[in-house]
């Protein structure tokens, strides 16, 4: 039998990614664990800021963010820049992160991240305690070593479980394992 709780947002786990935005005069790099996919075609993830972050200021300006996600070498990275306010810390220097040039955007990306998906602002929706932007994804920058046979393959990413942070491991399936039919 289970016991309830009372209502929150206990999905679990969440990827925890490093989400940079701002342009070439003024940047920064915040923590999340509120982002997802939400369509296919055309590619398009959401991103929840907090009305009070800095970073809401700089993608409500540019219109523009960029997903990197973090592996196991970015984690205390992806932590400090959870930690310390982009109003008065270069997060940047902080966290020993590298601002990479944007492509299809004006925000930076970081260097040292498995995978970097720029997106373009499309739609904001406002909830009681955070602005949600929905993003479509214009390009994706890739680490070599984050790209098998052209398809990202990253090993070690962070998930947010409950305030804990945990590396995603073991690979137990895949997408469509019991439709499979048994090889000859």
């Amino acid at each position: 039998m289970k016991m309830q709780l009372k209502p929150s947002t206990c999905l679990a786990p969440l990827p925890a990614v490093i989400v940079t935005c701002g342009d070439e005069t003024e940047n920064n790099a915040i923590t999340l664990a509120w982002v997802g996919t939400v369509n296919s075609e055309p590619p398009i993830v959401t991103a929840a800021v907090r009305y009070s972050r800095h970073s809401l200021g700089l993608i409500e300006r540019t219109g523009e963010f960029t997903v990197n996600l973090v592996d196991t070498p970015l984690m205390r990275a992806m932590d400090i820049c959870g930690v310390t306010s982009g109003r008065d810390t270069d997060k940047f220097a902080a966290a020993g992160i590298t601002r990479g040039k944007g492509v299809k955007v004006k925000c930076p990306h970081i260097e040292e991240s498995p995978l970097s998906l720029e997106c373009k602002v499309i739609k904001r929706v406002d909830l009681p305690t955070h602005a949600v932007f929905f993003g479509e994804v214009l390009d994706v920058l890739a680490r070599e070593d984050s790209v098998k046979n052209g398809r990202p393959v990253i090993e070690g990413l962070i998930a947010y479980t409950n305030g804990l942070y945990r590396a995603a491991g073991e690979q137990i399936g895949s997408y469509g394992f019991t439709a499979k039919r048994p090889e000859k």
